[in-house]
């Protein structure tokens, strides 16, 4: 479900986000993210990009790398995979870049694994974003039973940052009261852009967005005209522009944690199907007397 869109004109995500959370357990998102981003060229995705990134995943199941993360594939816009790492600080993530520059033997894995990678892309980027909780609303969700992600981006007019909060504050408000099952995790774009937030949806299947959509009219009713009103005039007063894309979890591409896939193993390590018995051979057949 778009949060901001001409259709709804507000926050109204279908399900949202503890993107790291332990397995049958609900917690809060992770203070920094960080989101890797990786354009594939024409006919170079599916499973020949799933085969290149599987090697980064054994190289750093076989190193028992303490830091997972989880891939996202892009169901709409333009052919990309995000890779989504979440910490507890900045001094945390730094502390992970040392522990891999301190491991030569990994280092060097994956160097070759990126080469070969890089054949398919057409480019990369990176940023890092910071969880910010006042503009989120009931943030908690058990990524071990998630399979797609809402991602929504709003760059914010330089000075309208009250104007921003403000708005966020009102559809908040409004859930609460229309009784939505609304929520959403906002990051604050901290390096790698400027004035800008990310709110991201996890959703179990795209029946939840189905369910978003269904409950706009609790929302509007919640707001009332004059609720209404007020919110057209912040988004116009404080954003300069948004957009909404859907990804899917791809688990051949995912580092997931041990408890995600005891939870879920079908999805995050499916066993494949044997292949078909050779038919016994023919006895010879004996020459004709």
């Amino acid at each position: 479900m778009k949060i901001l869109s001409p259709a709804l004109l507000g926050l109204s995500l279908a399900a949202g986000g503890s993107l790291f959370a332990a397995a049958q357990e609900v917690h809060h998102p992770p203070k920094v993210l960080e989101i890797e981003r990786e354009f594939i060229k024409p006919g170079k995705g599916g499973s020949l990009h799933d085969k290149s990134e599987s090697k980064f995943v054994a190289d750093m199941a076989a190193a028992k790398w303490p830091t997972h993360y989880i891939a996202l594939n892009s169901l709409s816009g333009k052919s990309r995979a995000l890779y989504l790492i979440g910490y507890d600080s900045f001094a945390a993530l730094e502390n992970d870049n040392k522990a891999f520059e301190k491991n030569a033997a990994l280092s060097a894995e994956l160097d070759k694994d990126s080469q070969a990678d890089g054949d398919l892309l057409d480019g990369t980027d990176q940023f890092l974003f910071t969880l910010d909780d006042d503009l989120s609303y009931r943030p908690d969700v058990d990524i071990a039973q998630a399979r797609d992600f809402e991602i929504t981006t709003f760059h914010i007019k330089p000075g309208h940052g009250k104007e921003w909060h403000a708005l966020v504050s009102l559809v908040i408000d409004a859930q609460k009261k229309g009784g939505t099952s609304a929520h959403w995790a906002t990051y604050d774009l901290a390096y790698g852009g400027d004035n800008e937030y990310v709110a991201f949806s996890a959703d179990k299947s795209m029946a939840e967005i189905d369910t978003g959509n269904a409950e706009d009219k609790q929302f509007r009713d919640a707001l009332g005209e004059d609720g209404l009103k007020k919110l057209r005039e912040l988004e116009a007063d404080c954003i300069q522009d948004s957009d909404s894309e859907l990804f899917a979890i791809n688990p051949a591409q995912s580092y997931p944690m041990d408890e995600w896939v005891k939870a879920a193993p079908d999805f995050w390590k499916p066993k494949h199907a044997a292949p078909a018995a050779k038919p016994a051979a023919k006895p010879a057949e004996k020459p004709a007397q």
